[in-house]
């Protein structure tokens, strides 16, 4: 059988995750909601992060050794992910060209992709990214793999080199049978991509392409993104395997259950998984977006963007991956109380 030398199999029935067969956090509520079949994740885009721009590339510098070290960051994640787990955790969303290593940022100057210009793969960002696959299988994790970010696209040449990447990067994944893996073909397909392919209007192709893609009678499960408070398309719902929603800026949690709703109205929408993948509200307790897309039978993702001060944040590189500011313990606390026997006390301390 495909993977079976792997530990971590992820699953979809109905509109319910699996892992080796079994229903997520099985038999557990959260104020008497049922979360079997949920996905809590964190965006945690940067676990193999670095820089090709030598101009930008002393931005990431360790405040305590005055250099940038890729292979520092992949080993300080993998070393943190058994916490993240231990605390609820079950998957983490990465992308083959990160994210916005300032959080948020308006221009990107920097070159972060795993992709050379004609689409094919970088041999040490893949070595990297294989630290962390095979980490997150040995601990039962799940990894929302993204494959393009709107920041960094404009690295490919052009669509064929789009296509090629997407073949290369699923060859990829199938060759060492990764069975822990479920694939979003592009962060926020609805923001300003370079390649006609990779936006909204056209993405679907890509998702097709990606379903398109077995070994020996396995695919990967396939999704595309839109940004924060936006519902994806009937086209692209109808075309995808789970449904991925963002909640970012959107500051009533109503807007994160009429959103999951909305969802579900869709013409093309059968019973499939949907996942907030990054969010970043972070008033945990019984009005937070956690809360309504629990209420709402979706699963959350939490997103921190960085407090403009190396060491916090998860998105603002060189990162600390322990939990090592309020904002972070009091996401892991909650969550804790959330996936665990007893539901954790609410907290509005969001920094």
């Amino acid at each position: 059988m495909f993977g079976s030398d792997r530990s971590t199999r992820v699953g979809i029935d109905g509109d319910r995750f699996t892992i080796d067969g079994r229903p997520t956090y099985e038999g557990a509520s959260h104020e008497g909601v049922s979360i079997e079949g949920r996905l809590f994740n964190a965006r945690l885009v940067h676990a193999w992060f670095d820089d090709d721009n030598p101009e930008t590339r002393d931005e990431w510098a360790y405040p305590d050794t005055g250099e940038w070290d890729p292979e520092r960051n992949v080993a300080e994640f993998c070393a943190a992910l058994p916490a993240y787990r231990d605390r609820g955790l079950r998957a983490i969303a990465a992308n083959l060209q990160c994210g916005s290593p300032e959080g948020y940022s308006e221009t990107q100057p920097w070159t972060v992709s795993a992709f050379r210009p004609d689409g094919s793969l970088k041999p040490d960002w893949m070595a990297r990214v294989e630290r962390v696959l095979d980490r997150a299988d040995d601990l039962g994790m799940v990894v929302v793999l993204g494959l393009f970010y709107f920041g960094q696209d404009g690295v490919l040449e052009d669509e064929a080199a789009v296509k090629r990447a997407v073949d290369e990067a699923v060859g990829w994944l199938l060759d060492r049978e990764y069975t822990n893996v479920l694939v979003e073909v592009a962060n926020e397909c609805d923001i300003n991509y370079d390649h006609d392919i990779i936006d909204v209007e056209r993405v679907t192709e890509l998702v097709e392409r990606v379903r398109g893609i077995e070994r020996d009678g396995f695919g990967y499960p396939v999704g595309v993104s839109t940004s924060g408070g936006v519902v994806p398309p009937d086209d692209v719902v109808g075309a995808s395997d789970f449904a991925l929603l963002h909640g970012n800026g959107v500051d009533d949690p109503d807007r994160i259950r009429e959103m999951v709703a909305e969802v579900r109205e869709r013409p093309s929408y059968e019973p499939m998984p949907v996942v907030f993948n990054e969010d970043d509200h972070f008033a945990f307790g019984s009005a937070s977006n956690l809360d309504a897309a629990v209420e709402a039978g979706a699963s959350w993702g939490y997103f921190d963007p960085g407090e403009n001060d190396y060491w916090h944040g998860y998105q603002s590189p060189p990162v600390r991956w322990d939990a090592n500011t309020p904002r972070k313990k009091a996401f892991f606390a909650y969550l804790d109380g959330v996936t665990g026997p007893e539901d954790a006390p609410a907290t509005d301390d969001e920094s």
